[in-house]
């Protein structure tokens, strides 16, 4: 079987996009806001794309214009927006920090990244693209240098991004990864599990106030027991399809932990959705552990433009964030400034000055054993190079690199 990584140069929804593939998978990376609108698992002669591509995101190419497009889409990123993508220095609305202007979700999902190079390495054992940015406000001078990277044989994508501060002094940000998920992969049935063991609901005074089932500002320790604002719980490991409601949660991920990660299991499909990354145990020097997870359900609560068709209409988008976060809630950098610790878990990361940071990460889309379809994921761990799915009476292990030994060989080669 031809196991080769290979990367090509398309356009997608009008957009300059990169496609990384191998014999299992395929990830497209944009370069407007580092969108990721595919990650699909190849099935016969198409492929189950897991990621969310919005009915209302724009296709045209034309670029986005507060005059022609904010009276529906109200924000550039909501004219872009898809699948995975990189969030920083903001996580959340937008905010002026430091005399920065900040969009919503941060210059890497707004702005147009510049694609520096790309190619098969190996005979194609691997196959990458390395995108950077700079900062477009002097008053916060950062720059971002990013790694996409498919290895052959693996149903996963990888992402090493290194933030760099050129500045005098530090300068403390938000950092995520917002993976969401759609249509086909998401389907009422699907199960939810995370590496966090403590939660909390996003307080009252965000965008959630008038979408959300769930009571504000609550506390609790497993998905399966969420408190709702009449008091009673829900549960939130399990996808209930469009119901009318949009919530939000995080959860902390352990101090102990040397993996963080989510996992979304469709038994239908037989396919989970896997998000891992070093932990607070498992960085490397200059590295960073993402503390959170996060949940935005998307399952029908905003009577309002882009999600609705009209104002007051219904909202007919139906989608799943399992976001990783350095951030308080996804409510921006000024507020977790402002609140520098929730749950026990840092909300801001610092980039020292003339210093730099790196957020290495992965996603993978993999067949589930039978044994793994019947019980609830406990636990996902690396076992030296392997990626280990676990529950209470079965476990899978996936040759992925849950180390991340070989994406920082293969980044600290590229980047020389």
């Amino acid at each position: 079987m031809h196991t080769a990584a290979n990367v090509e140069h398309i356009a997608y929804f009008g957009r300059n996009s990169v496609l990384l593939s191998n014999e299992k998978v395929r990830a497209i990376v944009d370069d407007l806001g580092g969108m990721m609108p595919e990650f699909s698992l190849k099935k016969g002669k198409g492929a189950v794309n897991a990621h969310w591509i919005p009915d209302f995101r724009g296709n045209s190419g034309a670029p986005w214009s507060a005059e022609v497009h904010a009276n529906y889409w109200k924000a550039n990123i909501l004219y872009i927006l898809a699948g995975d993508f990189p969030c920083s220095p903001n996580f959340g609305p937008d905010c002026t920090v430091d005399g920065a202007k900040l969009p919503a979700h941060g210059w890497t999902a707004n702005e147009r990244w510049k694609l520096a190079s790309s190619g098969v390495i190996e005979d194609g054992k691997a196959a990458y693209a390395a995108f950077t940015l700079e900062s477009p406000d002097a008053h916060m001078p950062l720059s971002y240098t990013k790694y996409d990277i498919v290895q052959a044989g693996k149903p996963a994508y990888y992402s090493a991004m290194t933030i760099e501060n050129h500045g005098d002094a530090p300068i403390s940000i938000n950092l995520a990864r917002h993976n969401t998920l759609g249509s086909p992969f998401l389907q009422a049935g699907c199960r939810i599990y995370l590496s966090a063991e403590r939660f909390m609901t996003a307080p009252k005074g965000t965008e959630f106030d008038d979408t959300g089932r769930l009571a504000q500002g609550a506390e609790f320790d497993s998905l399966l027991r969420a408190p709702d604002r009449k008091g009673k719980p829900v549960d939130l490991s399990l996808v209930p399809g469009m119901i009318g409601y949009t919530d939000f949660v995080t959860g902390a991920i352990p101090a102990r932990k040397s993996l963080g990660w989510s996992c979304v299991v469709n038994p239908v499909l037989k396919l989970a959705y896997v998000t891992f990354f070093p932990g607070p145990q498992g960085i490397a020097h200059d590295e960073i552990a993402l503390g959170f997870n996060d949940l935005w359900m998307q399952y029908g609560g905003r009577s309002f433009t882009p999600w609705a068709l009209h104002e007051g209409g219904a909202d007919r988008t139906f989608c799943l964030g399992t976001e990783n976060a350095v951030g308080a809630f996804a409510n921006g950098l000024a507020y977790s400034r402002a609140h520098p610790e929730l749950l026990g878990t840092p909300t801001i990361v610092t980039i020292p000055a003339k210093g730099a940071r790196t957020l290495n990460y992965g996603t993978a889309l993999v067949e589930l054993e039978d044994a793994l379809l019947s019980e609830a994921i406990t636990d996902v761990e690396a076992e030296g190079d392997l990626l280990v799915l676990k529950t209470a009476r079965a476990h899978q292990r996936l040759s992925l690199d849950a180390s991340f030994s070989g994406l920082r060989e293969l980044v600290s080669r590229l980047s020389t």
